[in-house]
C-alpha cells in the first residue's frame, strides 16, 4: 500500500510556522513581510493560482497587493511596472506569474526583477547562489519538492532520482539541489531527446515528472517502491466539475500509485508547496531588512 505525499497538510504546518514569525514581528513592531503579484492577462491556471497566492498571504499575515494588466501591455511598460515594485521600500518580495504573453519575452522580464525581492527565485543571480551552495531565494517548486522529501523523512542520500524535464522553473534547478550535499542524490534528468526514457526511470528510486504532459508517467515505467512526484498541472475540460475543468497530473495516478512507496496527488501535492515557498522567500527578504 502506497503512503500518499499530503502538500496540502505540510502546507499548511509550514504556514502555521510563518504566521507565528508574522505574529512575533508585528508585537515587536517590525516591518510585516508584503508580497506583491503582477498578473498579465486573463490565463485560467494563472488566476487561480494567484487568487490562491492572495489568500495564503492573508492566512500567515503579510500584506499583499495584486496587479493586473492588460493582455496588451508592452514589454517596456511590463518593466516599467516592475521598476515601480523594485523601488517600493514597502514592498519585500513580488512575483510575475508565467507565462506571459508571447510578445513578451520572460527571461527579459525575470532578469529586472530585482534579486533581493525575487520571491520566485527564478533571478540568474539566485539561480547562481543556489548552484554554487550560497544562501539566497531557492525557485519556489524545486524548495516546495525538496522541502516534501525533509518532512515524509525519504531517503535521498545514493538513490537513484530521475526528473523527466529540463525547463529552467522546475527540472534543471531542482536537479542541482538534489544532487548537493545534504540531499546527495544521483540524479539523471531525461526529456523529449532522451532515447529509452523508459530504461532511466525503471532504475529510479525516485521520480519526478515534470514534463506538463497528462498522464505521461505508466506503471510500465516504474520500479515496485519507487517514490513519485508529480509536478503536473494541465487544465482538462471535465463534465464532472462545477467549473467545468481538472487538474490532471504528469503521473497515470491510478496505475502507478500501487507500485509505490510514496506519491503526491494532483492536485493537492506539490502546488501548496510551490506557494509557500513564497512566502518563505519573502520572509527571508524582509528578515535580511
Amino acid at each position: 500500500m502506497y503512503n500518499l505525499i499530503d502538500g496540502k497538510k505540510i502546507a499548511s504546518l509550514i504556514k502555521l510556522e510563518i504566521a507565528e514569525e508574522v505574529a512575533r514581528r508585528a508585537k515587536s513592531g517590525r516591518k510585516i513581510p508584503h508580497l506583491a503579484a503582477i498578473l498579465v492577462g486573463s490565463n485560467g491556471s494563472s488566476e487561480t493560482y494567484v487568487n490562491s497566492k492572495v489568500k495564503d498571504c492573508a492566512e500567515v499575515g503579510f500584506k499583499s497587493t495584486l496587479i493586473r494588466l492588460e493582455e496588451e501591455i508592452s514589454e517596456a511598460e511590463l518593466i516599467n511596472r516592475i521598476n515601480n515594485l523594485n523601488e517600493d521600500p514597502d514592498i519585500d518580495g513580488f512575483i510575475v506569474q508565467l507565462p506571459l504573453p508571447v510578445h513578451i519575452m520572460e527571461n527579459k522580464i525575470i532578469e529586472a526583477i530585482d534579486p533581493e525581492k525575487d520571491a520566485d527565485g527564478f533571478h540568474p543571480v539566485n539561480i547562481g547562489r543556489m548552484v554554487i551552495g550560497l544562501p539566497g531565494y531557492m525557485p519556489a517548486t524545486p524548495y516546495g519538492i525538496v522541502e516534501l522529501l525533509h518532512r515524509y523523512k525519504i531517503e535521498t542520500s545514493g538513490k537513484e532520482c530521475v526528473i523527466i524535464g529540463r525547463s529552467n522553473i522546475v527540472g534543471r534547478p531542482l536537479s542541482i539541489l538534489l544532487s548537493q550535499k545534504g540531499m546527495d542524490a544521483t540524479v539523471t534528468v531525461v526529456h523529449s531527446k532522451t532515447i529509452n526514457i523508459t530504461a532511466h526511470l525503471k532504475k529510479a528510486d525516485i521520480i519526478v515528472a515534470a514534463l506538463g504532459s497528462p498522464g505521461f508517467l505508466k506503471a510500465d515505467m516504474v520500479k515496485p517502491g519507487a517514490v513519485v512526484i508529480d509536478v503536473g498541472t494541465t487544465r482538462l475540460l471535465s463534465s464532472e466539475s462545477k467549473s467545468g475543468w481538472k487538474l490532471a497530473g504528469d503521473v497515470d495516478f491510478e496505475n502507478v500509485a500501487p507500485l509505490c512507496s510514496y506519491i503526491t496527488p494532483v492536485p493537492g501535492g506539490v502546488g501548496p508547496m510551490t506557494r509557500v515557498a513564497l512566502l518563505r522567500n519573502t520572509l527571508m527578504a524582509v528578515r535580511k531588512k
